[in-house]
């Protein structure tokens, strides 16, 4: 049931604090460090539209293109200042008790304790597997991730929409779904009155500073999260990323690389639990949940080396012993392999 005891700056850690300029990044899951070419030229050609405001006719075409791509209608869409934006929101709905499922990206519970929602905690043992029968019956708004972030860890569309019961709302939070070859388990195109699907476009496009996202769901339930918003809450800059990579080129380039990050992501387990570390498995996320004696030691002693990684510690439901890691390249994972030999694991 609801806690009166919750560290909420173990709920607010992100990764980015722990990483350093010069480090070599496993941290932070953003894939590359800049946007491609071809999106920083989108970018670049909006500047000289910096003069004036964002127009109603750009916040359209961006929705348009968000609808598109998903199969939905533009009333169906509210873009975000970043997905975490969107969890901000959630509050709006004042639900009367909050279910969040654990272990999982900390800041829509944050946000939700921090509005004077009641939560209680739903965390799952290894290997993660959902049970919506374990969700109180009480809960009226559920929160959860797919792919789940840290344990990288894919929950069946059917089973995510077996969390829908009359009077609940049920929010997705699909940031790393593009990641995921195919997008098989994905409700984004499910257009139901009680289903909040939230995308986040930093981690694939590199976006992080800008700061890009959006939330589908019905039209109803997206003009409660809007209402008593700020004027003109998306730049110009922010418009035309969110247009541009809901583009069908740009879904298929994401695509493309979500076969890369499978193909980086399989060599990374083998090579990781061939150190005798354990891996969490089956993963389909682009990061990694490991699992280590004295986590927070090796992960000191890797900082040590130039390189980041991710304490897990503030994952409700994981310890000291758990991390995480981003996929990454053969060549970055070489140094990552060699910090860790060199620390006796």
């Amino acid at each position: 049931m609801p806690s009166d005891t919750v560290d909420h700056a173990k709920l607010r850690h992100h990764g980015d604090v722990d990483v350093y300029p010069g480090m070599l990044d496993f941290a932070v899951n953003v894939q590359g460090s800049a946007p491609p070419e071809w999106l920083r030229a989108r970018l670049a050609a909006r500047l000289d539209d910096l003069g004036r405001y964002p127009s109603a006719a750009a916040d359209l075409a961006a929705r348009t293109a968000v609808a598109a791509r998903h199969g939905r209608t533009p009333d169906e869409v509210l873009l975000l200042a970043g997905a975490a934006e969107g969890f901000a929101m959630v509050p709006k709905l004042a639900p009367r008790l909050a279910a969040v499922i654990h272990p999982s990206f900390t800041e829509p519970e944050l946000a939700l304790r921090e509005a004077g929602i009641p939560v209680t905690r739903v965390v799952l043992e290894p290997p993660y597997h959902l049970d919506p029968a374990a969700v109180p019956a009480e809960a009226d708004l559920v929160v959860l991730g797919n792919p789940t972030n840290p344990t990288s860890v894919l929950h069946p569309a059917d089973t995510v929409r077996a969390l829908r019961r009359p009077g609940r709302v049920v929010v997705v939070d699909e940031a790393f779904a593009d990641a995921v070859v195919g997008e098989p388990e994905s409700v984004a195109r499910a257009a139901t009155p009680d289903l909040l699907v939230l995308r986040s476009l930093t981690k694939t496009w590199a976006l992080a500073g800008l700061r890009c996202g959006y939330v589908l769901g019905d039209p109803g339930l997206l003009a409660r999260l809007n209402h008593g918003r700020a004027h003109w809450p998306l730049g110009a800059l922010q418009l035309e990323a969110i247009t541009a990579t809901a583009e069908p080129e740009a879904v298929a380039a994401a695509q493309e690389r979500a076969a890369v990050i499978a193909e980086n992501r399989a060599a990374m387990v083998d090579r990781l639990t061939a150190l005798g570390i354990h891996v969490h498995t089956p993963a389909h996320g682009p990061f990694l949940l490991l699992r280590v004696p004295d986590g927070e030691l090796l992960r000191k002693h890797v900082v040590g080396r130039g390189i980041a990684v991710r304490r897990a510690d503030t994952f409700p439901g994981l310890g000291p012993d758990h991390l995480r890691v981003a996929v990454r390249s053969a060549a970055e994972v070489d140094r990552l392999v060699a910090a860790i030999r060199a620390a006796g694991v």
